[in-house]
């Protein structure tokens, strides 16, 4: 294995940083959350990066052990299932978060604020497993 895991521990840790402002827009109610705009903005912004570093793990970890790029960044979660890094049931729900980041990155239509608040929740209860199956593969 030529994962470099420093690498991937960075992005963990980058990853469990944005995870905790996460966690505080979780905390609050629809109704606070959706009373002040700042808060989607702020939600999109770490589901955002959030998922552009647990992309940037995927293609490391399929680069690094298979040496073929990944078709897309969906594909870059479905891939980590036959490899063994993830279980197929968790790489199939997260592969979701690949639409959810063009969403968000290319503004397609106009997203719903209700949308993000609920995929701020989803990330929150999803993105722990995800991460102690990564350092499980890691060793």
């Amino acid at each position: 294995m030529r994962v470099n895991r420093e690498l991937v521990e960075r992005k963990i840790s980058l990853i469990l940083q944005d995870l905790e402002q996460l966690r505080r827009l979780a905390a609050m109610t629809a109704e606070a959350y959706l009373a002040d705009p700042r808060n989607e903005a702020l939600g999109e912004r770490f589901l955002e990066r959030i998922i552009g570093r647990l992309i940037d793990i995927n293609f490391h970890i399929i680069t690094e052990e298979t040496q073929a790029t990944p078709r897309d960044y969906y594909d870059s979660f479905l891939r980590l299932g036959p490899l063994g890094v993830l279980s197929a049931d968790r790489a199939n729900r997260c592969a979701r978060l690949a639409g959810l980041r063009n969403r968000i990155v290319h503004e397609y239509n106009s997203l719903d604020e209700s949308l993000i608040f609920a995929a701020i929740h989803d990330v929150v209860a999803e993105l722990p497993a995800y991460l102690a199956e990564i350092l499980r593969y890691l060793g």
